[in-house]
């Protein structure tokens, strides 16, 4: 790490244009620690900061992650509550700073569910996003990839499912956004749980062992190397 970006940047290649990310092992690098599992979701909340800025810096375009599932709710309530405190928090944190970094926001699932609080915030970002271009970040929250399909042919009926595979694209939470390139999945596991499953039919896949709190800006150098070593051929020769 003596030689950072200088070093790091001729490896890794140019970026996608799209990275998702499945930031998971926040719980397990609290447990490794002998801390609450609300202090792993605390350090992966940082991770979640330095690695968006990282990827606005390099020049991806677009930054998807999965913040919080459908199936979460099934967590312990203090564990629920943490979560929902850290994305108020990080909320409010870049109200005030979207605009000076050039960061857009969006958000992909049900959000009427959540508090009155975060919903008002949450609307707050998506009009300070219609005020320049730059780089999109885009945060899963009450998301599920079977739940959005399902409400998304919903929609696409009542259009009277005009406009085949790309009208259904366009009733999807995504609609309007390239899909992603290069989807990541840190913390071991190797499985999409339940993410972006339309939008992901092509994209490339990267498991690493590191758990997300433990992620960091050469890994994803690492993964984006790979991104470049692969041939895309979206099913031809």
């Amino acid at each position: 790490m003596l030689f950072g970006k200088k070093k790091a940047a001729p490896e890794r290649g140019e970026p996608p244009a799209h990275i998702a990310i499945i930031m998971d092992g926040n719980g397990r690098w609290a447990k490794k620690r002998g801390l609450p599992r609300t202090a792993g979701h605390a350090a992966g909340a940082e991770t979640f900061r330095r690695i968006a800025t990282y990827c606005k810096d390099i020049g991806v375009q677009y930054l998807t992650v999965y913040a919080f599932s459908t199936e979460n709710w099934k967590r312990p309530k203090e564990e629920v509550e943490a979560i929902m405190g850290l994305l108020d928090k990080y909320l409010r944190e870049a109200i005030d700073q979207m605009e000076r970094d050039r960061v857009k926001m969006k958000f992909f699932g049900d959000t009427s569910v959540l508090s009155p609080e975060l919903r008002a915030l949450i609307a707050r970002t998506d009009e300070i996003s219609t005020h320049f271009e730059g780089c999109q970040v885009n945060i899963c929250v009450n998301y599920g990839g079977r739940d959005e399909l399902m409400r998304a042919a919903r929609l696409w009926s009542e259009r009277g499912f005009e406009g085949g595979e790309q009208g259904l694209s366009d009733c999807l939470y995504s609609a309007g956004i390239p899909d992603p390139d290069l989807l990541i999945r840190p913390g071991g596991e190797q499985r999409l749980s339940n993410f972006l499953l339309w939008q992901a039919a092509y994209a490339e896949l990267y498991f690493t062992d590191t758990l997300w709190p433990d992620f960091t800006n050469a890994e994803l150098d690492a993964a984006i190397a790979e991104y470049n070593r692969r041939s895309r051929r979206f099913g031809g020769i």
